[in-house]
């Protein structure tokens, strides 16, 4: 019995450890959710707030766009994200960037086509005075 205590505490102490950010990883992390949020609900207003006017936003089939037209797409309904679930997270912060990877599903509306998305993606963030900013984004097929 105590042998079994023991080893769920053990167990216990390491699944905290291992879920355990540090302030700026937790930072950063929130800042992805607000983009994920963004992505769906297309406010044009939210997509501006949270990127960085030099964006770099690349899509799995090569096309790369610029904050104007990334922001466009979405508030059009050209590019419409429906629901999207991210896995696998992982962040690393080094001073003022952070590289975010993740994988990212979802069902899409695009221009009124449903259909539904698997995809790897690498963020990369910028501190810009207090708030970290989405600079860049690779996304590539699964």
């Amino acid at each position: 019995m105590i042998k079994t205590i023991c080893l769920l505490g053990c167990y216990l102490l390491s699944v905290m450890l291992v879920n355990a950010q540090s302030k700026p990883e937790a930072l950063v992390a929130a800042a992805v959710e607000t983009f994920k949020n963004a992505l769906i609900s297309g406010e044009r207003k939210a997509l501006e707030t949270i990127v960085a006017d030099g964006l770099s936003y690349g899509h799995s089939s090569g096309k790369v766009e610029d904050k104007a037209t990334f922001i466009e797409s979405l508030v059009s309904g050209k590019s419409d994200f429906v629901t999207i679930d991210l896995t696998h997270q992982t962040i690393q912060v080094t001073g003022k960037t952070a590289l975010v990877r993740h994988q990212l599903s979802g069902t899409t509306n695009d221009s009124g086509n449903p259909g539904t998305v698997k995809l790897g993606i690498l963020l990369v963030w910028q501190k810009q005075r207090a708030q970290w900013k989405l600079l860049a984004r690779q996304a590539y097929k699964l």
